[in-house]
C-alpha cells in the first residue's frame, strides 16, 4: 500500500469515528456557504444537486427544504446513515439520495446529469493535487452545460498550514485531520475551461479557519 493510499484509509477510519462518536456534529443550521450556492443554483434554473462530502447532511438537508433534488455522496456510511434518519424526521427523504463513495473513484452518475454540485471543504481534505484534478475533471463530466459548481477549501493563508504533521503536496495533519491547503495557483488551474465567477474569502470556525468559497460555471 503506497503512502497516499494508507493517509487515505487513516482518513477515513478517522472520519468514521468522529461521525460515530458526535452524531450531527456540525448541527442542523446549513453552512454559510450552502446559502450562497442556494441562490446562486437557483439563480441558473438548477434543480438537481450533487453534493459532495456530505457528512451528516446539514447542506444536502438545506437543499432539499430549498426545493433541489438531492444527491448526498460521502465515504462515511456512519454520516450517510444520520443524514438519512434527518431526512425523514424533517420530511424531505422523497428529495435526498444517498451513495457511500470515494471521490478517488470515478463518480456513479451519466455524463450531464446534474445542474449543479457542492462541495464544502471536501477538496481539501487528504487528497494529492493530482486526485483533486480528477475529482474536478469528473464533476466536470457530470455537470450539464451551463452548470454551477460551488466549492470551499482552506488556504495557504490558515493558521494551519505548515503546523503539524507533514504528508508532502501541501498536505497537513493537525489533530487527526489531514487537511491540503490550497494556493491561488492551484484554484486557477482547477477553473481552467470553467468561467471562474468568484473567489470569495471568508473565515469559518474558533481557530478561525480561513477559507475560499469558489464559484465557477461550465461553459455552454
Amino acid at each position: 500500500m503506497t503512502d497516499e493510499q494508507e493517509l487515505a484509509e487513516a482518513q477515513r477510519r478517522h472520519w468514521q469515528r468522529t461521525y460515530a462518536a458526535n452524531p450531527g456534529m456540525y448541527g442542523e443550521r446549513p453552512s454559510a456557504p450552502a446559502v450562497h450556492a442556494a441562490a446562486a443554483f437557483r439563480a441558473a434554473g438548477a434543480r438537481k444537486v450533487l453534493e459532495l462530502g456530505a457528512g451528516h447532511g446539514r447542506d444536502a438537508l438545506y437543499f432539499a427544504r430549498e426545493g433541489f433534488t438531492v444527491q448526498a455522496d460521502d465515504f462515511s456510511p456512519t454520516g450517510l446513515e444520520q443524514l438519512r434518519d434527518a431526512a425523514h424526521a424533517q420530511g424531505v427523504a422523497g428529495e435526498v439520495t444517498t451513495a457511500v463513495h470515494d471521490v478517488r473513484d470515478s463518480l456513479p452518475l451519466p455524463d450531464t446529469s446534474v445542474d449543479a454540485v457542492f462541495a464544502h471543504m471536501l477538496l481539501c481534505m487528504a487528497l494529492s493535487t493530482k486526485e483533486i484534478h480528477a475529482t474536478v475533471a469528473e464533476i466536470r463530466r457530470v455537470l450539464r452545460p451551463g452548470g454551477t459548481f460551488v466549492y470551499t477549501v482552506r488556504h495557504t493563508g490558515d493558521a494551519h498550514h505548515g503546523a503539524g504533521t507533514g504528508h508532502g503536496d501541501g498536505i497537513w495533519e493537525h489533530g487527526g485531520f489531514a487537511v491540503h491547503f490550497f494556493d491561488r495557483a492551484l484554484v486557477d488551474a482547477l477553473a481552467d475551461g470553467w468561467d471562474l465567477d468568484e473567489v470569495h474569502a471568508f473565515e469559518e470556525g474558533d481557530l478561525p479557519r480561513r477559507l475560499w468559497r469558489v464559484t465557477q460555471t461550465l461553459p455552454r
